[in-house]
């Protein structure tokens, strides 16, 4: 048998935010205030395998031993004692593009998450077999199931694989709860064996969050089975599954130690799933790249007709629009998701769409799809940004162009204004107070705004109906 080509991309994202233990994070005013109040800086340096704390703020010099990256704060005063804790948290992530993942000659669904060199050639030249806790979305299942269970056997891997419905109406605490249950059953190693998620953006949002609770975090990977997944959930850190009817109320911020993006996976999918995840790349593109944008306005019906496959043998895969529109998605995705994986800052450019989508998507479930509510979303926002006087109609006139050669809805007669304001309104509850909302400046470019009166909705969504309330424009 041929070995199979190596993965095409990789891209590694590290990211070191602070996790706070006994405080909350410290911000410049506050490190000022405690200086001021004299408080002894610890360092904390390990030897023996025992930490001892050392006064200062940089010990490294001369110390024997390893020396943490937190730091401890101590401050005394009339009421009591503080210990105020600092430590960063480094977490490391790959995304790997690939091609022909379940060959049985290609380990990367098996070892791509392991960077370490030493522990690599361990695994390989142990003898104990490798053990894997899968879980797939019953629709892959039937389509890849027996791949699956081929390549697991050639590697002679001892598995489990669990067949889920793992649909937007199914996305429940309970169905978390059913994967921790066979998980347990089934037993693995808390660091070394990685539970696999194969399905849609479903199915990984909830995998994630099940390996996140399972001893507080088991490491898992995502193979992302449709497109949406493929350039939105498989790049991230976000987990979750839906709670009181709200979409995503509950959730975790971990991210697997990889993701495996084969777009062959793609070609199996219904025309319409396509469009969906047309909807998540034309965000990023109307966000932060006016390339994409002009690449998904001449080429959107290729890659629909060519369900994102290869149409011809080229020399050059960068100029394939199936390439080179998924590489632009993941790179801009992740441009805007690496320095902020905590949403510690909730100024973010990739919430366009995503102010009303939720609000709409669940309150006519299951008949949108979350990248047509996304995309309803978007439409109405671009009349916003019109109305603002941040797009001219003719770019408002391409961009809604756009949205339909890509087979996407353009507006829901149940996207009444009162859900908009509704949505808005409870955006402000958890954005700070602020409604923080993306809008397009430009074909690629974006800004985050706070001042949108009502009444400039208000026009914006006369005008959007009165143009768009058929699905074309007038």
């Amino acid at each position: 048998m041929e070995r199979a080509e190596e993965p095409l991309t990789v891209y590694t994202s590290e990211i070191r935010q602070p996790a706070v233990t006994c405080h909350p994070s410290l911000e410049n005013s506050t490190m000022e205030n405690l200086n001021r109040q004299k408080e002894t800086v610890f360092s904390l340096v390990q030897v023996k395998g025992t930490w001892k704390r050392k006064v200062g703020q940089n010990v490294k010099q001369g110390i024997k031993g390893r020396v943490s990256a937190a730091k401890i704060y101590e401050s005394t005063s009339s009421s009591g004692t503080t210990w105020t804790v600092v430590t960063p948290i480094t977490f490391t992530y790959t995304v790997t593009q690939t091609k022909n993942l379940l060959d049985p000659s290609n380990d990367t669904l098996l070892l791509g998450h392991i960077r370490d060199t030493q522990q690599l050639e361990a695994i390989r030249s142990s003898t104990r077999p490798l053990k894997r806790f899968i879980v797939m979305d019953e629709v892959v299942y039937n389509l890849y199931g027996s791949q699956v269970t081929d390549y697991l056997e050639a590697r002679h891997v001892l598995y489990r694989v669990l067949p889920l419905p793992t649909t937007e109406e199914n996305k429940s605490m309970e169905m978390a709860l059913k994967i921790l249950e066979e998980v347990h059953q089934f037993g693995i190693d808390r660091r070394t064996e990685p539970i696999i998620a194969i399905g849609g953006g479903v199915c990984l949002d909830i995998v994630g969050l099940a390996a996140s609770l399972y001893r507080r975090r088991t490491p898992y990977i995502r193979v992302p089975t449709t497109l949406l997944s493929y350039i939105d959930a498989s790049v991230g850190a976000k987990t979750g599954v839906n709670f009181a009817n709200c979409k995503n109320k509950l959730g975790t911020y971990i991210a697997p130690v990889a993701a495996f993006l084969d777009r062959s996976f793609i070609q199996t999918i219904p025309r319409r799933h396509i469009s969906n995840g047309l909807a998540e790349m034309l965000k990023m593109a109307l966000m932060k790249h006016r390339g994409l944008f002009e690449l998904l306005e001449t080429q959107g019906q290729f890659l629909l007709d060519s369900k994102f496959q290869s149409g011809m043998v080229l020399e050059d895969d960068r100029i394939d629009p199936a390439s080179v529109s998924t590489r632009v998605a993941i790179e801009t995705m992740l441009e805007e998701l690496a320095p902020n994986l905590w949403e510690d800052d909730l100024d973010r450019l990739v919430d366009f769409g995503h102010l009303i989508s939720p609000e709409l998507e669940m309150k006519v479930l299951p008949a949108l799809l979350h990248g047509e509510a996304v995309n309803i979303d978007m439409a109405y926002m671009v009349y916003v940004a019109c109305e603002m006087g941040l797009l001219t109609e003719q770019e408002k006139f391409r961009i809604v162009c756009c949205m339909l050669g890509l087979e996407l809805p353009v507006w829901h007669q149940d996207c009444t204004f009162a859900l908009v304001q509704k949505s808005l309104c409870d955006r402000l509850q958890h954005s700070g107070g602020l409604v923080r909302m993306p809008l397009p400046t430009g074909l690629g470019r974006a800004e985050i705004f706070n001042d949108t009166d009502e009444g400039t909705l208000f026009r914006a969504y006369e005008k959007w109906c009165d143009e768009l309330s058929t699905g074309s424009l007038r």
